[in-house]
């Protein structure tokens, strides 16, 4: 069970956070508390239907106690106290579910950042079929998704490609897909029918707000230049491409796809507070490094994670041994929420055992 001290710690600290917004706090302050209380309060939801069934079991257990209580009375109360008791433990299962360490970025929108790697053209065609279906996907969890950049390869595909998926709790399913994808296939221009594996590497990084990461302009090098197309040509005759480097951290991005030297400017800088957010993420989780780490969560973007095998029908996610033969749904979009569900079952499951073996 639960300690009751851990429950009595949550409820003052959702009535703190409701005093302070009521308070009158506004910028930077009423955003943090506003994000806080919003993902507290299903947490506290639980708390108070667990401890209304604490109550009735306590009352239910009174009844069947009392000599002075009839058959029929104790009759219902055993019936009562058996429904209690099944409620109770799953109640207890959602709570520690919810008190589970939680990862800040887990309520971010996200970038996913997809790289053709190992395979020339075919993992370029990859790539496309990659952002395709994450694409898909995200369009049926309902987020809004828009492509900030693209670098075509000769034969079609990408070799670079970035996705931006906006939506509440996107980044907490999405971070699982970082890491390297492997595709096994016969590609389009082989004559004589083999195989061919290639690769495609997925980073999937959280969208930094301002409460989460501010950044002095004094600390900024802009350039600006012409944006070319492919094969090198300018697609246009002003200076509308623009590249930012972080002086501090050596951090560079460029982006060219809009017109508007100022549109570029603006979203170049949403993926460089994005790229020092998740750099500064993976320091810290460095120097936690001796704590236990969930593989599934580890977000190693070296790692080969998935083997799309087109010959078999079968998708393989190496981390969890899990299998499925519905290669088909899964790259159209439409069947990669099975994967993912359970990744994110996995994970759970993992840092629940942790967390219940730190109870013991």
């Amino acid at each position: 069970m639960i300690p009751p001290a851990k429950l009595e710690r949550l409820l003052d600290r959702f009535a703190a956070l409701e005093s302070e917004m009521a308070s009158g706090a506004s910028g930077s302050l009423f955003v943090k508390l506003s994000r806080e209380h919003a993902e507290l309060a299903p947490v506290i939801e639980t708390v108070r239907a667990y401890r209304g069934a604490q109550q009735g079991l306590e009352e239910a257990d009174g009844l069947i106690a009392d000599p002075t209580s009839d058959g029929e009375i104790r009759s219902l109360a055993e019936a009562e106290r058996a429904e209690l008791k099944e409620r109770l433990a799953n109640l207890d299962h959602h709570l520690r579910l919810a008190l589970l360490p939680r990862d800040a970025a887990d309520a971010s929108s996200a970038i996913i950042e997809i790289r053709a790697g190992t395979g020339g053209d075919e993992a370029a065609l990859f790539a496309g079929d990659l952002l395709d279906m994450y694409q898909r996907y995200c369009a049926l969890q309902g987020w809004k998704t828009e492509i900030l950049s693209l670098s075509d390869s000769d034969l079609g595909g990408f070799k670079e490609a970035m996705l931006e998926v906006q939506g509440r709790g996107v980044y907490a399913k999405l971070k699982f897909e970082s890491g390297v994808h492997r595709v096994q296939r016969v590609p389009a221009t082989e004559t004589q029918g083999r195989i061919h594996t290639s690769a495609a590497t997925v980073a999937v990084l959280p969208e930094a707000e301002d409460v989460d990461i501010e950044i002095n302009e004094k600390d900024l090098r802009i350039d600006t230049y012409r944006a070319q197309g492919a094969g090198g040509q300018h697609v246009n005759k002003t200076d509308s491409a623009v590249r930012i480097t972080h002086i501090p951290t050596g951090t560079v991005v460029a982006m060219q796809e809009e017109k508007s030297q100022h549109k570029n400017r603006a979203k170049a800088m949403m993926l460089l507070k994005a790229k020092i957010y998740d750099a500064e993420r993976s320091r810290i989780d460095a120097e936690r490094a001796s704590e236990r780490k969930s593989l599934v969560g580890s977000g190693d973007r070296s790692e080969r994670i998935r083997t799309y095998n087109f010959p078999q029908g079968r998708v393989t996610d190496h981390r969890i041994n899990l299998t499925l033969y519905n290669l088909s749904r899964i790259i159209s979009g439409d069947g990669l929420g099975e994967i993912i569900d359970a990744l994110v079952a996995q994970d759970q499951a993992d840092r629940l055992a942790a967390f219940e073996g730190a109870d013991q």
